[in-house]
């Protein structure tokens, strides 16, 4: 027979306003049983944290950009970009999971991401539709430059699992959209008179 013992400390009150101290510093890994040297580990990390800034912030560009497209080819471009916007997501979070598997800490704050990004800030307001195109194109090709540099430096120091999510995902997934986005900027006529 099972004994029904009430505790007097539980309540159904959500314990609210909490604080903890920081038990893991950005910047650093922990140890966990993965095969890669603390150094390849911690190189890893600096370099995957800094592709998942620029991720972060080319989510946000295509979202906004999705948001503000205009002119005849306005439903075609504002499914496409939130079609890449979702894509770069799931890339976001690969990436994330990529820091942590490592031992080390995802940036995740969107002012911290801001202080580590590379990719510049837009206007707050709208830009013609070819000036909103062109920035996703020089964010995309900004963490592709960085992407293949980081892919070979983390293979040299071991690190294959890095070296393919970088190969088989930020990087063909970023050339795919590079090349889709950029054939909106060629200036063909849609009929010829």
């Amino acid at each position: 027979m099972t004994r029904y013992v009430e505790r007097t400390t539980s309540t159904s009150q959500p314990l609210l306003h909490q604080h903890g101290r920081q038990i893991q510093e950005f910047g650093s890994v922990r140890q966990l049983p993965v095969g890669l040297s603390y150094d390849a580990r911690m190189y890893s990390c600096e370099r995957v944290n800094r592709i998942l800034s620029d991720t972060q912030i080319l989510y946000a560009l295509y979202k906004k950009h999705h948001w503000l497209m205009r002119g005849h080819t306005f439903y075609q471009l504002h499914l496409l970009l939130d079609k890449h916007a979702g894509e770069q997501l799931a890339l976001i979070d690969m990436l994330a999971e990529r820091v942590q598997t490592l031992g080390g800490v995802a940036v995740g704050d969107p002012r911290h991401v801001a202080e580590i990004t590379k990719v510049p800030r837009p206007p707050d307001g709208a830009e013609e539709v070819p000036a909103m195109l062109s920035r996703l194109l020089e964010a995309h090709e900004m963490i592709l430059t960085d992407a293949h540099d980081a892919a070979a430096r983390v293979a040299d120091m071991g690190d294959d699992g890095t070296n393919d999510i970088l190969v088989s995902n930020v990087i063909r997934t970023g050339e795919l959209q590079a090349w889709f986005i950029a054939e909106h900027l060629v200036d063909t006529p849609v009929v010829r008179a």
